[in-house]
């Protein structure tokens, strides 16, 4: 397993340059089925998902050494701005290596700051989808529930776990 140090992981707004980055985690099946996500199989279809689909107020490339590896979004609710849902996905590559909990972090860390009405994120992880749940709870968010058949997810109706971080919250210092 690779240890990476934290100041290598960055968030930042994507960049047309990043295309052949993101192909390369955005056409990867494993990385893209517990998502929202829509596989990306071409450069032009990655170059598409930047320009048109990278534009909430806060979608943001994990970057290593400033290459994209990763995605991690907030969207606010728009009939409640008081909260907004959370995603993310990361290169199968760097699986297990506790960067999307360090990417998660960085974003905990300023978010609060950048919404500044936000008092709730919340983030919806498939039940099965144990990795994500354990990045969630290492960097502080609290399982609140299971949501049974609440998604229509790539055609099947899933059940899925709610977990939610406040402002009021802190982020652990622990966090690996």
């Amino acid at each position: 397993m690779a240890i990476y140090h934290e100041s290598r992981i960055t968030l930042r707004p994507f960049k047309e340059s990043d295309a052949e980055d993101v192909l390369l985690w955005a056409s990867d099946e494993r990385v893209i089925q517990n998502t929202r996500l829509e596989l990306c199989n071409s450069r032009e279809l990655a170059l598409h998902f930047i320009k048109k689909d990278c534009i909430y107020p806060f979608q943001q490339s994990i970057c290593l050494d400033d290459h994209s590896i990763g995605i991690v979004f907030v969207l606010p609710i728009s009939y409640a701005k008081f909260k907004a849902d959370l995603g993310f996905a990361i290169g199968f590559n760097y699986w297990g290596q506790g960067i999307a909990t360090k990417a998660l972090k960085i974003l905990l860390s300023r978010v609060f700051q950048e919404f500044s009405d936000l008092q709730r994120l919340e983030a919806n992880i498939l039940e099965d989808n144990m990795a994500s749940q354990r990045v969630l709870e290492k960097v502080g968010f609290q399982r609140e529930g299971l949501f049974r058949k609440v998604f229509n997810h790539k055609g099947v109706i899933v059940d899925a776990y709610i977990f939610s971080f406040l402002s009021t919250d802190e982020i652990p210092h622990d966090v690996v």
